[in-house]
């Protein structure tokens, strides 16, 4: 009874946006008309809490599987929805112009991430390396209709304010400008001087600051977000909370505490952990019972092969990665209790993602960091986790982390897009179910601008023209007004950095450069082997051109530009010596 009580409650909710959304279809009233059906229903609008996770696996937390104590989440899960298939980009900073634009990161400025762009991207339109005006955020919509808006964490789409959250509708913001930092303190990731440690550029509401002593980036992003949601409680203003956590991106660090709860957890090795989350995927209901998990590339050694030391120094680093979750899902607690403690979680819509799949690359030959770190880190076993230490998962255990899925970051394989997805409505409409409906990170901001009363923008704001949003809400799938989130096909594509994919219904094309892909296009049928094992190709040639025509058709909308061996360029998602390297930084 609940379940159906909460689901008509919900559909009456969409029915009153719906006046909203139609009035707004005139692209110069967009925002005006936003604001007055806001302001008519004030005190009735959902506020929105936004949480995206950083390099999280798709199997690292209790509900998708993992063995990481994430109470917290998994209650979430629970309450709501999981959203089996759901996708963002091979990339963090290309996921977040969709999730802020619900419009193509080739289309906005982040066509590739900044710091891998070369001189013939930079001199395209779409790969500015940063989001552009030609999109209007959905933040900036709801601010405009009477939402207070606030951001904390990884930014990650502009440098300058000029692109910072407070000039694409954020209220309050406290902002990791860059792609990624110390956890402890204010110390970079990337470095072009081995004798220099770099520092890491944050914003309070616009205005460069230093960190407190005593930071530590999870913990400190909660407390402002909770300092924010209290500002202007008596207000009646409903809000916008987006909680950007750095964790868990390397380096990897977290507090001692945390790290001794899973001190020996992981001595058993990729191999063990893998059976053990497939299982309970399995049992959950999450993969079919006779799913197969892809366990890694050729290149990457079996846990059996590795020495003793190695494999002392792989299971340190993924208890620290796995106290890093812990970590996170504790704050997450915070976040909910406080709403429930005011009264505000029930008329709030909670949405939890990864911006991509877990990270087995490596940034050591990036820049001048290999060097700096020799010269300055302390990677040493005993000091792996602390302030010190400067040091990633790689492959073995980002594949652990993708169960049962092919490869990870930087890929257009399952393993490199697939995040997991809760999704929780204000008065809950869901009890837990899981869905293998697709769905895409562009959708999102349709979403919550439905469910909010707010109209999306007609190709114009404010004078200026902007693309359309290319997402589709899932309100109405939510609500159960609708079997699925697009009408007919799902059908969508990826490309970054050379490595492409397109997925239609239950087929998909992948290519990447060998040696993780052939270097030539795949075809899988993934509704029958999602972890793109068995490339049916030859036997679905007329299957195969169909997607590449479809491929083709996103490429040339979207600007995607074609750069012949852009994936094979050395470095970053190339890097094949990650065991070496451990031992080296090690000594």
């Amino acid at each position: 009874m609940k379940t159906l009580l909460t689901r008509c409650a919900l559909a009456c909710a969409v029915a009153l946006t719906g006046s909203a959304l139609a009035a707004g279809n005139s692209t110069n009233s967009t925002s005006t008309n936003a604001a007055h059906n806001a302001t008519a229903n004030q005190g009735k609008r959902p506020n929105i809490l936004l949480i995206v996770a950083d390099d999280l696996g798709y199997s690292d937390i209790g509900a998708f599987g993992g063995e990481v104590q994430t109470p917290n989440l998994d209650k979430l899960a629970h309450e709501g929805v999981r959203m089996a298939d759901f996708y963002a980009s091979p990339f963090c900073s290309p996921t977040r112009a969709m999730l802020m634009s619900g419009v193509d990161n080739h289309r906005v400025g982040l066509g590739g991430m900044a710091e891998l762009l070369t001189p013939a991207q930079r001199s395209a339109a779409g790969y500015e390396g940063y989001m552009t005006h030609s999109v209007v955020t959905f933040p900036q919509l709801l601010r405009d209709a009477g939402y207070h808006t606030y951001m904390v964490g990884k930014w990650h789409l502009g440098l300058t304010e000029e692109y910072g959250p407070a000039s694409r509708g954020f209220e309050q913001s406290f902002a990791m400008v860059q792609g990624g930092a110390s956890h402890f303190g204010q110390v970079g990731i990337i470095t072009n001087d081995a004798d220099k440690t770099p520092k890491a550029m944050y914003r309070e509401n616009g205005k460069l600051i230093d960190l407190p002593e005593g930071f530590y980036s999870t913990i400190g992003y909660t407390d402002k977000m909770l300092s924010y949601i209290d500002s202007h409680k008596d207000d009646g203003k409903p809000f916008f909370a987006y909680v950007a956590y750095t964790a868990p991106h390397w380096p990897l660090q977290a507090p001692d505490e945390a790290i001794k709860k899973y001190e020996g957890k992981y001595d058993a090795g990729y191999d063990a952990i893998r059976a053990q989350r497939l299982a309970k995927m399995k049992a959950m209901g999450l993969v079919p019972k006779d799913m197969e998990a892809y366990t890694g590339d050729e290149v990457w050694p079996q846990w059996n092969s590795l020495s003793l030391v190695q494999k002392q120094i792989e299971s340190k680093r993924m208890a620290v990665y796995a106290a890093m979750i812990d970590v996170m899902d504790t704050q997450i607690g915070r976040l909910v209790d406080h709403l429930k403690e005011t009264g505000q979680y029930d008329n709030t819509l909670i949405f939890f993602m990864s911006d991509n799949g877990a990270d087995g690359n490596s940034i050591l030959d990036e820049a001048a960091n290999r060097e700096w770190i020799k010269r300055h880190a302390d990677n040493s076993i005993a000091n792996t986790g602390r302030a010190g230490s400067f040091v990633e998962y790689g492959p073995g255990w980002a594949q652990v982390s993708m169960t049962p899925l092919r490869l990870y970051k930087a890929f257009a394989y399952e393993g490199g897009i697939a995040v997991p997805n809760i999704i929780v409505l204000p008065h809950g409409a869901h009890d837990g179910q899981i869905s293998r409906v697709p769905a895409h990170v562009t959708d999102v901001a349709p979403t919550i601008l439905q469910l909010a009363g707010v109209a999306q923008p007609g190709g114009e704001y404010n004078g200026r023209p902007v693309f359309r949003m290319q997402g589709t809400s899932m309100l109405d799938f939510l609500s159960g007004q609708r079997k699925t989130v697009h009408k007919g096909e799902f059908t969508e594509g990826w490309e970054l950095n050379g490595r492409r994919a397109m997925r239609k219904g239950d087929w998909k094309i992948s290519y990447a450069n060998k040696p993780w892909g052939t270097g030539e296009w795949q075809l899988f049928h993934v509704s029958a082997d999602r972890s793109e094992l068995h490339d049916v190709a030859k036997r679905y040639p007329a299957k195969m051109k169909e997607l590449l025509a479809d491929y083709n058709a996103y490429q040339t909308e979207n600007g995607v530009q074609d750069i012949p061996h852009l994936g094979e360029r050395p470095g970053y998602s190339n890097a094949t010596h990650y065991y070496e390297d451990e031992l080296e930084t090690n000594r």
